[in-house]
């Protein structure tokens, strides 16, 4: 995926484990370049499904999904985060990343948005000692 060279990748990993080091909470980001003609939310559900994002202890799971050739991401949080953050947060975080976004931005848009994540899930679920880390934190990149 040309969106992202290696150097940037490796800058968008290390902020999803620097984030995760302070909670139990897991933070995954999904980029594909196009839909398919599928809804940005229903596809980025459909990632989190198949990642296992639910599944995790506390169900505090933190999906980031990017289409970049169609230009829509979208945040989807499990039940247990999505129960203690502000209702309007994700929005807020989407609003964040898309400062960046619309400058071709995309390395700090995401680690912003991985951060403004990593806070939230720190606050409402900080990182205890016998933490484990219950899902990869590379990039995952879809087919499309």
């Amino acid at each position: 995926m040309e969106i992202l060279n290696q150097e940037e990748q490796e800058k968008v990993v290390q902020a999803i484990s620097l984030a995760e080091n302070q909670t139990s909470g897991e933070i995954r980001l999904v980029m594909e370049r196009r839909l398919k003609g599928d809804d940005v939310y229903k596809k980025a559900t459909s990632y989190f499904e198949k990642l296992n994002m639910h599944k995790t202890n506390q169900r505090n799971g933190v999906l980031i999904y990017l289409a970049t050739d169609d230009h829509q991401f979208a945040i989807i949080g499990d039940i247990g985060i999505n129960q203690k953050v502000p209702a309007d947060f994700w929005e807020i975080t989407k609003e964040e990343m898309l400062n960046f976004f619309r400058k071709g931005d995309f390395t700090n848009g995401l680690i912003s948005g991985i951060q403004m994540a990593g806070q939230q899930l720190s606050t409402y679920f900080p990182r205890k000692e016998d933490d484990i880390n219950e899902l990869p934190n590379d990039i995952y990149f879809g087919k499309s």
